[in-house]
């Protein structure tokens, strides 16, 4: 299998997070990368309902994109400073 298919089979969580992207090899930024994906995951499909099942409508998709991007900030942080050399 190919790295391009490989990609295409990522979840939305995995692909925001850059499950695939880990040079080092550190298995705590593969950890933590799992983690902020699962949240993602999460957000991501809470988002995608339709707006008849959302109680609050485009509001709380909104608020679940916001719950997305803070998520990737902070897994990028977290990957920082775990890879963080003096």
């Amino acid at each position: 299998m190919t790295s391009i298919e490989n990609v295409e089979r990522l979840s939305f969580g995995e692909k925001a997070v850059g499950l695939t992207f880990n040079p080092s090899g550190d298995d705590r930024v593969a950890r933590i990368k799992r983690l902020y994906a699962e949240i993602i995951d999460f957000c991501n499909d809470e988002r995608s309902m339709s707006k008849e099942e959302l109680q609050h409508g485009s509001e709380q998709a909104r608020l679940y994109s916001i719950a997305i991007t803070s998520a990737q900030e902070a897994q990028m942080w977290c990957v920082k400073a775990i890879t963080w050399r003096d």
